[in-house]
C-alpha cells in the first residue's frame, strides 16, 4: 500500500513531515537514482551532487521556500540538502539519459473535465513512491503522487488544477531556469490553467518536457517546452489533448533525438481508443483507456509495433500504473465547488511476454477535494 503523507505549516515544516515520514523510501530513492546515474552516465553520488549544487544555489536565490522545503526533508531523512536538491533535478541531471515514457490525456465532456496518464517507470522505483498531501497558507492546498523527497510531480490542488507529465529528450539545459519538477510544483500552486502556464513562460524552463496542465472549468493545455522554447497544444474539437513522449508542436531550433520509438504510435493509439468511446465518459471508460495492451509492457501500441519488438528484460520492469484525475464543476458558477478525485491502479509484475494484472484500487487513495 503506497504511503500517505500529510504536511502542514512553513515550507521547512513542510518538508521536515515529508522527511520525517518518508526517511526509509527516501534513502532507497537516492540509492536507485545513484545506481542508475552510474549505470547511464558513469557519475558517482558526488560527481551527481556537484551538479545539484549549481541548481541549489539557483533555486535558494529565485525560489527560497523550494530549497526551505528540500532542506526540512533532508533534515527530516538526515541526509544532505544536496542529496534532496539532486532527486529534484533528476531530469537535468540525467540530460536525457532516463526513458520514463507515458501517455497522458485531457477529455473535456459535458459534465467533466478527465485529466490522466500512464507511468512507464522502473519496477525498483515504485516501492519509493508516496501519496502526498500538502496545506500551506494562502496557497491551494495539493495531492499529488511523487517519488519520496521529490517536491513537485503528478497531481492536483484545490482550486481544481491538475497536472500531468511527459519526458521529452529535446536537446539543451539552462542552469539559470527552472527545474521540471519545480515547475510541476508550480503549476499545483496555481488557481488556473491560464496563470500556471503563463507563470512557466515567465520564469522559463531548465530543460525540455510537456505537461498538460487542466482545470474545472474546461480549461487546459498542453505545454511544451524545452530549455528555450515554450508551444501551447489546445483541444481538438472533441475537447481532448493527448500526448507521449515526443514534440508535437514546431519548435524552431529544437533537436530531438529518437528516443522512444513507440510514442508517436501510442499517442495516435490513445486518440483511437478515445474515439471508440461512444456516449457519456465515465470512470471506468476514462481509466479504461489506459489499460490498452497493445504493444506491452510500453502500452499504447499498436498490433504491428507489438509484433515487430523484441522485448528486452528490462521493458518489463517498467509500468508502475496509472494517475487519473476528475475535475467538477457541479454547475456553480466560475468552477466553484470543484471537486477533484486522484486515484492509482497499481500493477502486479509481469511473467516474460505476458502481463498479470492485479488491479489494486486503494480505497485510501480517493481523494476529494472541495473548494
Amino acid at each position: 500500500m503506497i504511503k500517505q503523507i500529510e504536511c502542514k505549516g512553513t515550507p521547512y515544516e513542510i518538508g521536515l513531515t515529508h522527511g520525517t515520514s518518508a526517511s526509509e523510501e527516501i534513502t532507497r530513492s537516492i540509492d536507485f537514482y545513484a545506481s542508475l546515474f552510474q549505470k547511464t552516465s558513469n557519475r558517482d553520488w558526488s560527481q551527481v551532487t556537484e551538479t545539484a549544487n549549481t541548481f541549489a544555489s539557483l533555486i535558494q536565490e529565485k525560489w527560497p521556500r523550494y530549497y526551505d522545503e528540500m532542506k526540512g526533508i533532508a533534515d527530516g531523512s538526515n541526509r544532505d540538502v544536496l542529496d534532496i536538491v539532486a532527486l529534484n533535478v533528476r531530469t537535468e541531471i540525467a540530460f536525457g539519459q532516463f526513458s520514463d515514457g507515458c501517455t497522458s490525456l485531457f477529455w473535456h465532456t459535458p459534465n467533466h473535465e478527465w485529466l490522466g496518464q500512464n507511468w512507464d517507470w522502473q519496477k525498483a522505483q515504485a516501492p519509493n513512491l508516496i501519496a502526498l498531501t500538502i496545506h500551506q497558507s494562502s496557497l491551494p492546498s495539493i495531492k499529488m503522487i511523487t517519488e519520496a523527497g521529490i517536491i513537485g510531480k503528478i497531481g492536483l490542488n484545490s482550486a481544481g488544477v491538475g497536472v500531468c507529465l511527459n519526458a521529452i529528450r529535446a536537446v539543451g539545459l539552462d542552469y539559470g531556469k527552472m527545474p521540471v519538477h519545480l515547475g510541476l510544483r508550480h503549476v499545483l500552486e496555481c488557481g488556473s490553467t491560464k496563470e500556471a502556464v503563463e507563470k512557466l513562460e515567465e520564469v522559463g524552463m531548465a530543460s525540455s518536457a510537456h505537461m498538460l496542465i487542466a482545470d474545472g472549468t474546461g480549461d487546459a493545455v498542453g505545454l511544451e517546452f524545452t530549455s528555450s522554447t515554450f508551444a501551447r497544444l489546445v483541444s481538438d474539437d472533441k475537447g481532448r489533448i493527448a500526448h507521449s513522449n515526443h514534440l508535437l508542436a514546431k519548435h524552431d531550433g529544437a533537436v530531438e533525438p529518437e528516443w522512444l520509438a513507440d510514442s508517436p504510435k501510442r499517442v495516435s493509439q490513445m486518440r483511437r481508443l478515445a474515439e471508440k468511446s461512444d456516449g457519456e465518459v465515465g470512470w471506468k471508460e476514462f481509466s479504461g483507456l489506459f489499460e490498452d495492451e497493445n504493444g506491452f509492457p510500453l502500452g499504447l501500441v499498436d498490433e504491428d509495433e507489438k509484433a515487430e519488438r523484441e522485448l528486452t528484460p528490462a521493458e518489463f520492469e517498467q509500468y508502475l500504473g496509472a494517475i487519473l484525475m476528475i475535475a467538477e464543476s457541479n454547475g456553480e458558477k466560475e468552477g466553484r465547488g470543484i471537486q477533484a478525485r486522484l486515484e492509482r491502479q497499481a500493477l502486479a509484475e509481469v511473467d516474460e511476454k505476458r502481463r498479470q494484472i492485479d488491479s489494486i484500487w486503494n480505497p485510501q487513495m480517493l481523494m476529494v477535494m472541495d473548494k
